[in-house]
């Protein structure tokens, strides 16, 4: 696998910004390992970090690259801050970069598949509310999304005591989140009653962590759809123990040719 930690400047954002990319290597002399390159146009899985961390933390903190050094895909690991994915009341455009300047500008600089069949998102707790919505809101873009303990209700995050009042009001201001783009609840209700192609999702929480009532009562917002939809829990915290383990979870689960 090639680690590639790639900084570059945002149009969006108006300023210089990072992603950490891995992309498929055909090896056959490196010890300890095996590698594969499977086309020239990569699948690619959009991987995202939670509230505290950055775009190197999946790395740092799983083995991220040595699961899906045997799978031939891509995956790129953007960085947003604490951004909750959102174009933010009192700061950046993240969701406009997320959704259309990160794919355009990671396209240009690797070899990543463009078709829908061919890319999916995930992420942990922040980034499993990230995954969720803009596979929701964007579902053309792609075929799965994986949350691992996702903020699945945004509204009541902000009484949850590891997410401080003031990241809630700089990113949403006077905005009530409801029934709006920025609500998985709403927007799973949406896309249920479209047409055209729908992703699959998965969904997992750690039976003890801080979230899990959150994301038992979007297990059962799903379960009233007739999305392709994916639950697991077992015994597990907010920590990366459990999210080690679940990645690997949801790269055996993607539909990955």
């Amino acid at each position: 696998m090639a680690f590639i930690q790639c900084r570059f400047f945002s149009e969006v954002l108006k300023l210089t910004t990072s992603m950490t990319v891995i992309l498929p290597e055909q090896t056959a002399g490196q010890m300890g390992t095996e590698s594969v390159s499977k086309q020239e146009r990569h699948q690619t899985l959009y991987l995202l970090h939670g509230l505290s961390d950055d775009d190197s933390i999946w790395t740092r903190r799983t083995s991220i690259e040595r699961y899906v050094s045997t799978l031939g895909i891509a995956v790129v690991m953007p960085q947003v801050h604490r951004s909750f994915y959102t174009n933010m009341a009192y700061g950046n455009q993240y969701w406009t970069f997320l959704h259309e300047e990160l794919p355009r500008v990671a396209r240009s600089f690797f070899p990543l598949s463009a078709k829908r069949e061919d890319n999916f998102v995930a992420g942990l707790s922040m980034g499993g509310y990230g995954a969720l919505k803009w596979a929701l809101r964007k579902p053309t873009q792609f075929a799965a999304v994986a949350s691992l303990s996702g903020v699945t209700d945004i509204v009541n995050i902000a009484n949850v005591p590891e997410v401080s009042l003031d990241d809630y009001d700089l990113i949403f201001g006077d905005e009530d989140a409801r029934n709006t783009d920025n609500d998985l609840f709403w927007l799973i209700e949406q896309v249920d009653q479209m047409n055209g192609p729908k992703p699959k999702i998965y969904q997992c929480c750690g039976t003890e962590d801080f979230l899990y009532e959150d994301n038992i009562a979007f297990r059962k917002a799903c379960e009233q759809t007739n999305l392709d939809f994916t639950y697991e829990e077992e015994q597990g915290t907010h920590d990366w123990d459990y999210w080690d383990k679940k990645i690997q979870d949801v790269l055996a689960w993607l539909p990955i040719r």
